[in-house]
């Protein structure tokens, strides 16, 4: 096992505040030098995060594709596009695909192969088991020196903001190997979503305590509220078929209609690995909260106020769109979808989100999603691994100028970068410009990638009074894409300004035990907690469930979680 370091993250820290204080001085001074070749001289002062190369230089490396997608124009390929010609022009490197696949399972294949077979092109992207893999392998660059000196204060910024989490993640005996996507924070938290225009019917409040949303709940099945006389109104929609429960370690963000939200409420976390009493490593799945809250789900079920479909539904979207559902559990961005449709079929149909339903103690918690999960990596020998930075840094600095008729995922080497804050202090911001608390020069800071355009658009779409967020304070049918990236922000994201427990899992990559046993412990944990809540199987099952899991692998997936830790 590799052991990792926080002490480059420390560095990082002092990097970034030192490059806060003085950004504009270091791109002016490092303007004026001659452009580097990269190589690592032990040099450590600044260089021009945006030099272009005086002649050209050849990056290679591989390429996830989407077979689907037909957005290129005619004569463009994944390979040369309108972003590998911006890359070229700016910073004169020329971008070769080596191989391509398939999004998804097939991409990760070739990556595999690749690592195996010692066969790698310049630079890829990876995923934290492969990285791990690659690093034990001795195959990639030490990027410790590059950063520092090349990576723009934007991009150390964003680094900066997760509070080393990002550092740690690519820290490996004090070494820094690979640049690490920065996670919106606000993906990873489910939120409750709720139709207000049912409670107001209904003379109900938004559901704090798991008793209150019992009581709602239930009246949403049994009040009529949708008014057309029928017994067909759910009152918690579940997921769909092949979808999760739950977010887990490996899959930690963006889990729609999962029902985090109500194990939260029970401080239970299940799929995440946590710390017990001692300080050792425990999955939260198997522990005493995790069944008190699955027997609650079971009673819920059996009462009729969980969607008797929970799991083997088609499309979760389904009851939201034809306007059955009345409340579901997702992540702040539902404006990009199922609201749309949901309001073009019934334009009154008014979606509030909250952080509900609170613990006994009146806080929500929130299992909160991994910093980093995608990672560039460089060739152990490639000549010019500063290259890698400088992409990565014309991209933070230019991704918001980009014509996206073209997908942004066709910029070479792209890996989602944003402040871990951006959508509550976007949020946050356009409210305060609605309500003339500010201006919108005073926001000037260029890693919220699309607060200028968001402050411009919102008037487009929010009608008066500006902070009345109710549907019928808007107007979507004025440009359905500003209103989707609006609502999103001004109802899914307000919520996420107030204080809530963050939980974190511990670690949110495989070890080595994983690769062989996990999919069947997983399949034997979500069979297992479905068949409990839908009563088929009764709640004690989840003893045996336990007792299972440890035997079958989950006692030395446990030791190994806690070396990997150390």
């Amino acid at each position: 096992m590799i052991k990792k370091s926080v002490s480059l993250s420390m560095a990082l820290m002092l990097v970034v505040l030192s490059a806060c204080s003085q950004s504009k001085g270091d791109t002016n001074a490092s303007a004026s030098q001659s452009t580097e070749s990269g190589s690592q001289t032990g040099v450590k002062e600044a260089k021009d995060p945006f030099g272009k190369y005086p002649e050209t230089i050849t990056l290679t490396y591989g390429k996830s594709v989407d077979p689907t997608d037909n957005s290129l124009p005619g004569g463009d390929t994944p390979e040369h596009n309108q972003y590998s010609r911006y890359i070229l022009d700016n910073l004169n490197i020329d971008t070769k695909v080596t191989w391509q696949a398939a999004s998804g399972t097939n991409y990760d294949q070739k990556v595999n192969l690749a690592i195996s077979s010692s066969d790698l092109p310049d630079a890829l992207v990876v995923k934290d088991t492969q990285l791990r893999e690659m690093v034990k392998a001795g195959q990639l660059a030490d990027l410790t020196e590059v950063f520092e000196q090349y990576a723009s204060p934007a991009m150390k910024n964003f680094m900066e903001k997760t509070g080393g989490k990002s550092a740690e993640s690519v820290t490996f005996d004090g070494k820094m190997y690979a640049i690490p996507s920065i996670q919106v924070q606000s993906d990873g938290v489910h939120e409750m979503w709720i139709r207000k225009d049912w409670l107001d019917k209904l003379g109900l409040e938004p559901p704090k305590t798991m008793e209150d949303l019992e009581k709602v709940a239930k009246a949403f099945v049994e009040q009529d509220p949708d008014g057309n006389g029928k017994n067909d109104t759910i009152g918690i929609s579940g997921q769909q078929n092949g979808s999760k429960l739950y977010a887990n370690f490996l899959e930690s963000t963006n889990n729609t209609f999962g029902l985090d939200p109500i194990f939260g409420a029970y401080k239970s976390y299940p799929g995440y690995w946590l710390k017990d009493e001692s300080g050792n490593p425990v999955y939260g799945s198997i522990l005493p909260e995790t069944k008190e809250a699955l027997g609650k789900l079971r009673d819920f079920y059996a009462q009729g106020l969980i969607d008797k479909e929970i799991g083997i539904r088609k499309s979760a979207y389904e009851p939201v769109v034809s306007g059955k559902a009345g409340i579901f559990f997702a992540p702040w961005w539902m404006g990009y979808g199922p609201l749309p449709d949901a309001i073009k079929n019934d334009p009154k149909a008014n979606w509030q989100a909250y952080l509900l339903p609170l613990d006994a103690n009146g806080q929500f918690n929130a299992h909160m999603g991994a910093p980093s999960t995608l990672f560039v990596v460089v060739r152990k020998g490639y000549e010019h691994p500063e290259a890698v930075v400088k992409m990565l840094n014309l991209l933070v600095r230019d991704e918001s100028k980009f014509d996206i008729s073209v997908p942004v995922g066709y910029y070479p080497l792209r890996v989602p970068m944003s402040y871990t804050d951006e959508s509550e202090y976007s949020s946050k911001a356009i409210k305060d410009v609605l309500s003339g608390a500010k201006k919108p020069e005073d926001f000037t800071d260029p890693g919220y990638k699309l607060l200028a355009a968001d402050i411009q658009n919102v008037t487009k779409v929010k009608k008066e009074p500006y902070d009345n967020m109710d549907i019928s304070n808007w107007d979507p049918q004025a440009d359905m894409g500003t209103w989707s990236r609006i609502y999103s922000l001004l109802v899914g994201s307000s919520p996420l300004e107030q204080d809530y427990n963050k939980v974190y899992s511990l670690l949110y990559s495989q070890t080595k035990t994983m690769e062989s046993r996990w999919s069947n412990l997983k399949k034997l944990e979500d069979e297992t907690f479905l068949k409990i809540i839908m009563g088929a199987a009764p709640l004690d099952d989840f003893d045996k469930f336990v007792s299972d899991w440890k035997k079958q692998g989950g006692d030395k997936i446990t030791e190994e979680v806690k070396e990997a830790i150390q």
